[in-house]
């Protein structure tokens, strides 16, 4: 395991998580969004974050894209590629995109775009972890958990080179991947 130290705890994010799902479910046009997580940094927020709307009356559905960006490594491609897309037609339906984290911009920009072609009814953005001081791309989510300073963080669903995934808090790394 990575040597790494902890940012925010379990029940930090348990909290935030369902105030985040307090906050769509105010915004939501209707109770049956689908929500759309990309893989695989997401998936711990999209089932806890279903959970969370789930216990406030909403009906979500659940959808995955897949994404290429980093690999294997810690450092950017600066390319983004599309590897899985959705299953669910998504057109006049409210869609809420969910990622682990908000770096560069580049992937939820391009995902986003991706979605808006489809013409969803109402369609936002929510991350987990924002990282504004390594935004390349113009782009702002329209939910938060938390701003996060320049880290590679790990845990709950991030990863670094496949470490640190399925650990409950977010953690800072404190060696270089080898």
């Amino acid at each position: 395991m990575l040597k790494h130290r902890v940012l925010l705890s379990e029940e930090t994010i348990a909290r935030r998580v369902s105030e985040l799902a307090e906050a769509v479910h105010r915004d939501l046009p209707s109770a049956d969004p689908i929500i759309v997580g990309l893989l695989t940094g997401s998936f711990v927020l999209v089932a806890d974050l279903g959970r969370a709307a789930a216990r406030l009356g909403l009906e979500p559905q659940f959808d995955f894209l897949a994404t290429s960006h980093y690999g294997a490594t810690t450092t950017s491609a600066g390319t983004v590629k599309m590897l899985k897309d959705l299953s669910l037609d998504i057109r006049n339906r409210p869609v809420l995109l969910v990622d682990d984290i908000l770096d560069s911009g580049r992937t939820l920009r391009l995902v986003r775009e991706h979605l808006a072609r489809r013409e969803p009814s109402w369609l936002r953005t929510c991350v987990l972890l924002d990282k504004p001081s390594r935004r390349v791309v113009e782009f702002t989510a329209d939910y938060v958990g938390f701003e996060v300073p320049d880290y590679w963080v790990i845990g709950y669903g991030l990863d670094a080179g496949g470490q640190g995934r399925g650990l409950p808090y977010i953690a800072a790394v404190e060696q270089e991947l080898a």
